[in-house]
């Protein structure tokens, strides 16, 4: 099995953090997206991953690079770079890694995490991973027969048709098929709004008889922009807590101060005078002093002291003392 994850896109919707750090390296509980993302898929299909396949864009130079390699590696898998220089939809983005496209291959958008509890239907020529919404409206949605197969996608529905929106993960019994539908797109540039989209690509092997069935997942978890990336940061972590994931490092320096769970604390952080929780992550080094903080996602050598914030997201190397109550600020960023 392979995982294709593309995540070329800048992730403007959470700036200042992308200015500096691509949005799937954002950690969420102490660990970055994409490791979690891939971590999860692995649970799902419980098969080798024998490639990890990233499709970044050539800016995020050779640090992320290496942190991607990284993350293969530690799941046991080779880790594979491929480039997407141009925003030109799905579909290309894809392509971009069409030489890993060989055998069984899971397609996963790094924006989003999950939690899913069913077993993969390896036999169905695909597995659309989806979530139960409340406004499909907003979302793209597939339509099931009485077979429980898939009989249709629909893009931000103005009429109800179902409410099963698609996340962005995606299984392929065969890469080879999918690289083909997908080339047929390029080649006879068939685009929408100016993109070729996954989405023409399946309508296609749909039409040509292949089954699609759904995969549901229990929960579907954003990371678009800071206010819902906060809220995963704290889903996640009791999700973590309730399944008894030790989560507080034991070189954590504490004086005169309260760790309300769940909270992640990352090592050598210092917590002086302080009260950290519920849903904190502090990442490695940070420092707390005479501060209460809560619901809030802090990256690593961050000093923030006299504050008492709620709802905030601070970056790496940050500075902040003052009495705003929700920030987003990014790397070495000081705020006094």
């Amino acid at each position: 099995m392979k995982i294709i994850v593309p995540m070329a896109g800048r992730g403007s919707r959470l700036r200042p953090h992308t200015l500096t750090v691509p949005k799937p390296l954002i950690p969420i509980a102490g660990k970055p997206i994409v490791h979690r993302l891939v971590e999860d898929i692995a649970g799902v299909i419980n098969q080798d991953i024998e490639e990890i396949a990233f499709i970044i864009h050539e800016s995020f130079g050779k640090a992320v690079e290496n942190d991607l390699i990284a993350i293969a590696e530690k799941l046991g898998s080779k880790g594979t770079i491929y480039y997407q220089n141009e925003a030109l939809g799905t579909a290309h983005a894809i392509m971009c890694a069409k030489e890993s496209m060989s055998g069984p291959i899971v397609v996963a958008y790094a924006d989003t995490l999950f939690r899913a509890d069913f077993t993969l239907d390896i036999t169905a020529d695909s597995v659309i991973w989806v979530k139960q919404v409340e406004d499909p409206s907003a979302f793209g949605v597939v339509q099931l027969n009485e077979n429980n197969q898939i009989v249709d996608f629909v893009e931000k529905p103005k009429d109800f048709v179902s409410d099963l929106a698609i996340i962005g993960i995606y299984y392929f019994k065969s890469g080879e098929t999918l690289r083909a539908e997908l080339q047929y797109l390029l080649d006879n540039n068939v685009v929408k709004g100016g993109e070729y989209q996954l989405t023409d690509g399946l309508e296609n092997m749909k039409q040509k008889g292949l089954k699609f069935v759904p995969g549901k997942v229990d929960e579907w978890m954003d990371c678009g922009n800071k206010n819902v990336t906060v809220e995963t940061n704290s889903r996640m972590l009791n999700f973590l807590h309730k399944d008894g994931e030790n989560l507080v490092s034991d070189s954590v320096r504490i004086e005169n101060s309260t760790i309300i769970p769940p909270c992640f604390i990352g090592e050598d952080v210092v917590l002086i005078n302080s009260i950290v929780g519920p849903n904190v992550s502090l990442g490695k080094a940070t420092h707390l002093t005479n501060t209460k903080i809560e619901n809030s996602l802090v990256q690593t050598h961050a000093h923030i002291k006299n504050a008492k914030l709620d709802n905030s997201m601070i970056g790496n190397h940050a500075s902040f003392d003052g009495e705003f109550q929700s920030i987003s600020i990014g790397d070495y960023s000081v705020l006094e």
